[in-house]
């Protein structure tokens, strides 16, 4: 197996680009439920809540619950804080390191 390159079927997401990726569906869609979130940013619950919960905690996101019946709808919205977080870090940072770029030198 030495010298082969092997690609995976499932593609992996940096930390870095799912946050970006939370603040900026909040940021275009105002307000989005638990679930609409995790499907539009393609993320697992089970997997991701730990970046919503510091995302929540550094004050990036607000997490709300409303009473629906006797269940519970949870939402999220971005903050003024995630807003400039945002434009001062994350989108630099993609613009120096863009995603596609790491893809296409995986598969060359």
């Amino acid at each position: 197996m030495h010298g082969r390159t092997i690609i995976l079927s499932h593609e992996y997401r940096d930390r870095v680009y799912i946050r970006k990726d939370i603040i900026l569906k909040l940021t275009e869609h105002g307000e989005l439920n638990q679930t609409s979130l995790l499907s539009y940013c393609g993320l697992n619950l089970m997997k991701h809540k730990d970046i919503l919960e510091s995302l929540e905690r550094k004050g990036f996101i607000n997490r709300t619950e409303q009473a629906w019946g006797n269940k519970k709808i949870i939402k999220y919205a971005v903050t003024q804080k995630g807003r400039e977080f945002c434009k001062m870090i994350l989108e630099p940072y993609e613009d120096i390191f863009p995603r596609s770029e790491k893809r296409d030198q995986e598969q060359s």
